[in-house]
């Protein structure tokens, strides 16, 4: 097959979906409710590249705002691979951030290459994982009775964009439960568990310290029963690579993060737990 034959086209939710099997299929392990979140986000910003109508390659670059953009799910079909698809597939999801900085979580593997692209490591996520008990947890209440604009005025602390179409279809996806901390009727800190095709991720969670992060870490992990749970940790983040290890958990795969250029300034001390390495 040539290049002339491949065609790049916005996904339809079946393509998303088939996306995310191939990124579970690379050891992502994505949530089973994300495609619907991603969606809502910008649904322009999914690409999928054909060869003679079969999925061949795919790629999202999701433009949060006018600033700034992530990029993710980047995969080309295994027998394919090394023939320039990706490449193809790539400029145009590039081209469809143009002007904004972009982010990405990739694999360290290919971090020379995203290099060549422009990318700059900014730091390194570590994917904690293990088997952690249920126990009585310390007093929280439901994120759902926090107003979403409280979440995303908190989560824009943490992240380089303000999201809310993306949170709120997060915080309400089936199987996602969130639960909040407050201290003197303040937000301080707060998480989401879902449901993964293998455990669950806490994701985000974010909190002003270690004890209020391992507050809300109990609770999502009681909300869950238990089981095989997983974090996503930015390494400079001492504090959540303490919490994530003091409850057994373990490296079992890491990103780096990396940017195009300048990102708004965020509170990496406050994030314990990323909310997707597939859309920052």
């Amino acid at each position: 097959m040539s290049l002339d034959s491949f065609n790049v086209r916005v996904m339809g939710a079946q393509d998303l979906a088939l996306a995310l099997d191939w990124a579970a299929a690379e050891g992502w392990n994505p949530g089973r409710a994300d495609a619907a979140c991603f969606a809502a986000v910008d649904p322009e910003g999914f690409l999928l590249g054909e060869i003679a109508g079969s999925p061949a390659a795919t790629i999202w670059v999701v433009n949060y705002d006018e600033q700034f953009a992530f990029l993710g799910g980047y995969i080309v079909r295994p027998d394919l691979r090394g023939r320039g698809y990706g490449i193809r597939l790539w400029q145009s999801g590039i081209a469809h951030g143009a002007g904004r900085t972009i982010g990405l979580d990739g694999v360290v593997a290919q971090q020379d290459n995203y290099k060549k692209s422009g990318f700059a490591l900014a730091y390194r996520n570590v994917r904690y994982g293990g088997r952690v008990s249920a126990s009585n947890s310390s007093a929280t209440i439901a994120l759902a009775s926090i107003p979403l604009a409280t979440i995303a005025k908190d989560d824009a602390t943490v992240f380089p964009a303000v999201r809310p179409a993306f949170l709120r279809a997060w915080l309400n996806a089936p199987g996602h439960v969130g639960r909040a901390l407050l201290r003197d009727g303040r937000l301080a800190a707060w998480g989401v568990i879902r449901p993964c095709r293998a455990g669950f991720k806490i994701s985000p969670l974010v909190a002003d310290d270690r004890a209020g992060a391992e507050g809300v870490f109990g609770a999502l992990v009681a909300a869950a029963g238990g089981g095989e749970i997983f974090l996503d940790v930015p390494e400079p983040n001492h504090n959540a690579v303490a919490l994530a290890r003091s409850h057994g958990l373990t490296p079992v795969f890491e990103t780096a993060r990396m940017y195009t250029g300048p990102t708004r300034p965020i509170r990496l001390d406050r994030v314990f737990g990323v909310t997707s390495l597939e859309l920052g």
